[in-house]
């Protein structure tokens, strides 16, 4: 691929605020994307407060949360929503029409080839010109809620109830969705532009005003939470979001990620400088899609969506869609646990519709759907595909050395260490290529990524070897 234009892109949505992106200086398709959600917010609570079950029936409560979902994609992409409207009702025809035996197949191949061929147009028609908010992203988030309804749809009517795991049964449809229930759950307002993707069931579930009263009983009958998933108590989603525009503003714009392969940082910088920034620049990137998921967090928990359950305490959860864990991505100490806790329900959707339902190779299969996903810039197939061995190697090494470092907490705590500092390195490696989205950017950047890798595998081997052998000794002695 060639060097990324850098030509501007005119948003084809409104320009009703084109006054307000021109004095705060930030592009118009950014300041339609956060006044939606914003409304979106505001819409949430009213949703909530008068147009609860209690004072209006479902059938109202589903097309007012369509109706504005609808209305918030073609505020932002004008004619490009047609694309995203197009999708779901050649979807719904498919779960309407075709055989359901098949239409998990025919619902994964329409809408992912559908997405990969709005994807293709990002690299090859706007030479990645086309701005971070366009349509490809509501379509991503489409895709994940098309392709996990169908194949509810057909684990509910098609198998056998002993050909289920315990979380396909609860999640399984038995009934065709009607036209209104299918445009609601794939176009509401809470999740339309952002997500997350939530389960069909759990959509009527609250809808229908019986969410609580479900989650409460699937409590009792069962602790386990998703996806390895168990979150600490946050502060509120606001000031989380508050707090990420801060640092993007102030910090993120000031190392940006282009700077890793500047011809002249590249050949004057020394190693560690090189090293240091790779490190800090990655984690400056962060906080926009933590305020981004934050935000919608906090548009779902005010509709009243999201309910988990009573924590350990007693207290209301409402981590149920929750798209991330900050406390969980920056303290991780394996690769697994950082992927575990990033971009949460995609995990669950990869695991819905492909690790769970692969005959073999589920690994690799999940990562090169996750790749396909995200789209085609060649970025994107570096991180996944590199990601594969690198987490087969943590887990091995997991496995072969944790339990060595257990029984003193000095050791336990040095171990924990080590871990942290080797999973953030992986990370620099793996999620650099990612951002950089251009194969001679991700050269340029491999060239010494593979001397930094090389340095922490090594550095990895002289500070394990010793503290294992010490432990054996002190042990068995």
């Amino acid at each position: 691929m060639g060097e990324p234009a850098q030509t501007p892109f005119k948003t084809t949505g409104s320009e009703w605020l084109l006054p307000v992106s021109e004095y705060l200086g930030f592009p118009l398709d950014q300041v339609n994307f956060l006044a939606c959600q914003l409304f979106a917010l505001t819409s949430a609570f009213c949703f909530r407060l008068y147009l609860s079950p209690a004072h209006v029936s479902p059938l109202v409560r589903h097309f007012v949360a369509a109706l504005l979902g609808i209305g918030f994609l073609v505020f932002c992409f004008g004619w490009y929503s047609s694309h995203i409207l197009a999708v779901v009702v050649a979807n719904y025809l498919i779960i309407i029409k075709a055989d359901l035996n098949n239409v998990h197949r025919y619902s994964m191949v329409i809408s992912m080839g559908y997405l990969t061929a709005c994807q293709v147009s990002r690299v090859f028609i706007f030479n990645y010109g086309i701005p971070s908010t366009d349509f490809s992203g509501p379509l991503m988030i489409v895709t994940q809620k098309l392709t996990t309804l169908a194949f509810q749809l057909h684990d509910g009517m098609c198998k056998k109830t002993e050909q289920l795991t315990q979380e396909q049964k609860l999640m399984a449809i038995n009934v065709r969705p009607s036209l209104i229930e299918y445009l609601s759950y794939n176009l509401n307002f809470l999740s339309v532009l952002v997500g997350p993707c939530s389960n069909y069931k759990e959509y009527i579930d609250f809808i229908e005003g019986r969410h609580i009263s479900t989650r409460l009983k699937q409590q009792h009958a069962s602790s386990n939470r998703q996806n390895g998933y168990n979150k600490t108590q946050d502060p509120s989603p606001l000031v989380i979001c508050a707090g990420c525009m801060l640092f993007f503003l102030t910090v993120t714009r000031s190392l940006p990620i282009k700077y890793n392969v500047d011809p002249d940082f590249v050949s004057q910088a020394s190693f560690l400088t090189r090293l240091t920034y790779a490190f800090f620049s990655i984690q400056a990137a962060r906080p926009k899609f933590y305020f981004a998921w934050t935000l919608a967090d906090a548009v779902n928990n005010a509709a009243g969506y999201g309910f988990l359950g009573m924590d350990e305490h007693g207290k209301p959860s409402w981590d149920l869609i929750s798209n991330l864990n900050i406390i969980g991505i920056e303290t991780a100490t394996s690769f697994k646990t950082f992927i575990d806790n990033w971009n949460i329900r995609t995990g669950i959707w990869l695991k819905t519709v492909c690790y769970d339902r692969a005959p073999k190779h589920r690994l690799a299969l999940t990562f090169i759907l996750s790749a396909l996903w995200h789209g085609v810039y060649p970025g994107y197939y570096f991180t996944f595909l590199t990601a594969i061995p690198i987490t087969i190697a943590a887990r091995a090494i997991r496995r072969s050395i944790r339990h060595y470092f257990l029984g003193s907490r000095v050791m336990k705590l040095g171990y924990d260490i080590l871990t942290w500092a080797a999973t953030q390195l992986a990370i620099c490696y793996t999620v650099m290529p990612f951002l950089l989205l251009a194969v001679n950017y991700t050269i340029v950047y491999y060239s010494f990524g593979v001397n930094f890798f090389c340095i922490l595998a090594w550095c990895v081997i002289v500070l394990v070897a010793p503290l294992k052998t010490s432990y054996i000794v002190v042990t068995k002695g």
